[in-house]
């Protein structure tokens, strides 16, 4: 359900998802420039893996536990200032993280930034929900998750050149000072919907409880929570901080090589992004296929990886990156879940309670990769084995599972209703070839 049902959108329309489009992209520079630099953090603060995981599980374990208030606090505040509110304090987290000499210190900074990246997301995802009709919305969210990504290229890249160049004070003071850039465009430039949108009623405490067990009572809210779990959280734990360490320590790859597979995860994000998109709006009935096969290819190819004899070759660790790929726009489909299931008066605490699937998941793993390294290489500070690499990977299969026992769980329960309100979905080989032949189907 969205706010608005024009025909095509508007140009001013996409000016404001441009604005909204930026803020993300720079919080998602903000949120991977500890990873990049995870190594440099380690030689700084004299800390071992544990220690480094421990700055980024703070920071996504304070993303995901705001997620719900941020959401309540989206739909009785708007986009506009929630965007604004979430770039001066990241700006402010990475000031601190500029100057932080200790682990504390560089503790708090990220735990700033992790405040303030939880604003941001499900907030442009409403400016999205307003400024567009449904049958776009798909598309647009996809477009969405995929060219915020364009945020860890630029972490990947110009932040590593800079903190290679320059030194960690310097790079960290350009961060804040483009998180306050932002901040100042968004005050400037956005708006949260088109003018004489009628904007659903602030509601009061009680109807604020009320709509938390209604949106947690909808069935759709639930499959799009692990649906974002199950496929987001691989891609996540690689891109925000193990990934480098693995490719470069465990693997051997130079540090140029291992950026560019990072970067090249982002690109066919960008690719698959689209595709997707177009496929929940054509077969809304049929999401939950995509996260099968998302699932399936990313256990697959990290199987192959973990088994191989010694360090993978190039080829396969360039697999394994174009799979996780596919990880983020997957974790869209759960939005698009709590889009259509979901009155517009709940979409930001519906959104909310998606997006803690994914980065819940992703803080567990992250400091599971981290503890079992060090259990395992004690006494290290960077130079862990691949023996110790592969261990600390094969946690991802537990948080595989339960996501894929939540996504069956709640599938069923929406046929089941789809079943009472009398539509009955053909197997999926028939469904097709009638598409195909242009025919009706159940999508």
């Amino acid at each position: 359900m969205t706010s608005v049902d024009r025909a095509r959108p508007s140009g001013r329309a996409y000016a404001m998802w441009a604005v909204g489009l930026l803020a993300y992209a720079v919080a998602v520079f903000h949120r991977s420039s500890l990873g990049v630099a995870a190594v440099d953090a380690q030689e700084r603060f004299s800390a071992g893996a544990s220690a480094v995981s421990l700055f980024l599980v703070l920071q996504l374990a304070v993303y995901a536990g705001l997620q719900v208030p941020v959401g309540v606090a989206l739909d009785r505040f708007g986009s506009r200032r929630m965007i604004f509110a979430g770039a001066v304090t990241m700006a402010a987290g990475q000031l601190v993280l500029s100057l932080a000499g200790d682990v504390p210190t560089a503790v708090a900074a990220r735990v700033l930034v992790g405040a303030g990246d939880a604003m941001t997301f499900i907030s442009v995802l409403r400016v999205v929900s307003f400024w567009f009709p449904g049958s776009a919305a798909p598309l647009i969210t996809q477009l969405t998750g995929i060219l915020g990504q364009v945020g860890s290229i630029v972490a990947a890249y110009p932040l590593v050149t800079l903190l290679h160049t320059t030194s960690w004070t310097a790079t960290f003071l350009g961060a804040a000072a483009t998180g306050a850039l932002v901040a100042l465009l968004v005050l400037l430039a956005l708006r949260d919907a088109p003018d004489g949108t009628t904007r659903p009623a602030v509601p009061d405490l009680a109807q604020l409880r009320r709509g938390l067990a209604d949106t947690w009572a909808e069935p759709g809210t639930r499959i799009g929570l692990y649906t974002h779990l199950v496929t987001q959280f691989s891609g996540t734990v690689f891109a925000l901080l193990w990934g480098y360490p693995f490719l470069v320590v465990g693997q051997g790859l130079s540090p140029g090589i291992a950026a560019a597979l990072l970067t090249l995860l982002v690109l066919v994000g960008m690719g698959v992004g689209p595709a997707l998109g177009r496929l929940c709006a054509r077969w809304p009935l049929r999401r939950s296929v995509l996260v099968f096969g998302i699932l399936a290819a990313t256990a697959s190819a990290w199987t192959l990886v973990l088994l191989w004899p010694g360090r993978a070759p190039l080829p396969l660790l360039v697999l394994l990156v174009v799979v996780l790929g596919t990880n983020g726009p997957g974790s869209m489909i759960g939005f698009d879940y709590a889009r259509t299931e979901n009155p517009v008066e709940r979409q930001g605490s519906a959104s909310g309670v998606v997006n803690v699937g994914g980065f819940v998941a992703s803080l567990l793993t992250i400091l599971a990769v981290g503890a079992v390294l060090d259990l395992l290489t004690p006494g290290a500070s960077t130079a862990y084995d691949l023996d110790a690499f592969r261990a600390a990977f094969s946690v991802q299969y537990l948080f595989w599972a339960i996501g894929l026992a939540g996504v069956v769980r709640h599938r069923k329960q929406l046929r089941a209703r789809l079943a009472r309100d009398g539509v009955v979905l053909q197997p999926l080989h028939v469904a097709v070839r009638q598409r195909l032949r242009g025919g009706p189907s159940a999508g």
